[in-house]
This record gives C-alpha cells, sequence and structure tokens, in this order.
C-alpha cells in the first residue's frame, strides 16, 4: 500500500451553522440567506489576515455525518453529483464574506451542518474560479 493511501487530515475550525440535521440542510447553499460562522481555531488566527479583502471565500470541510456511499447516486456516478456520501467526505462551498470579528468569519450561502469540522479556506478570486476562466 503506497504511502499516500492513508491521510491525515487536521481540521483548523469548526463551522457554526443553523442547520443541525440533514433534514434541515439545503441542497446546495447558494442563495441562502442565513447567516453561518466560522470558528477558526486560536492557533490558525494569524493565517486570516487580510481575508477581508475579498468578496467571497473558498470553505473545504468534511462531512463529518456521512453515511458511507455508493458508487452510483440517482443513476448516476456519484462523482457527477454533489452528494455528502462519498469515499472521501470533502464538502466545498463558495461563501460571501460578511464579516471577520478576530478568529470568527460571519458568512452567507453554506449549506454545511453545525458542528462541521473546517479543513481549509482558500480565497475566492473570479478570474481564477468563476465562470469563463477556464479555457477549453
Amino acid at each position: 500500500m503506497e504511502k499516500w493511501r492513508s491521510l491525515e487530515l487536521k481540521p483548523i475550525g469548526v463551522i457554526h451553522s443553523p442547520y443541525h440535521s440533514r433534514v434541515e440542510a439545503p441542497r446546495q447553499g447558494c442563495g441562502r440567506e442565513e447567516i453561518s460562522r466560522v470558528e477558526v481555531f486560536k492557533e490558525f488566527e494569524e493565517g486570516l489576515r487580510g481575508i477581508e479583502g475579498f468578496s467571497h471565500i473558498i470553505l473545504i470541510y468534511w462531512f463529518h455525518r456521512s453515511l458511507g456511499y455508493s458508487l452510483i447516486v440517482k443513476s448516476r456516478g456519484v462523482f457527477t453529483t454533489r452528494s455528502p456520501d462519498r469515499p472521501s467526505p470533502l464538502g466545498l462551498s463558495v461563501v460571501e464574506l460578511i464579516a471577520r470579528e478576530r478568529n470568527i468569519l460571519k458568512i452567507r450561502g453554506l449549506d454545511a451542518l453545525d458542528g462541521t469540522p473546517l479543513l481549509d479556506i482558500k480565497p475566492y478570486v473570479p478570474t481564477i474560479d468563476g465562470e469563463g476562466s477556464y479555457q477549453s
């Protein structure tokens, strides 16, 4: 077995949202008005310096309530869906950054459950991440 087949991920924070169950959570966060909070652990707070300069950020998180997975979801391959039940249950959301208060980010447009482990944050850069930024 290759070394990379076993990975260790370290959360950098936790997501606090109004959604406490999978039934409550929207299918997608885009267009949602609810405000959620991203708590970045204190030891990583300095890594937020300058984040206020971005209107949107990308959150990468662990679907901690994943129910296992099937490679076929509603007659499609799991990798062609946004299902949280996947072989590596990683979630990704582009959210609007409303405010930063030290190690807490207030955001809008999220579909993650309350208590979701946060793995990483990246700035959303429209010229790189937006539609039309990729050449065919």
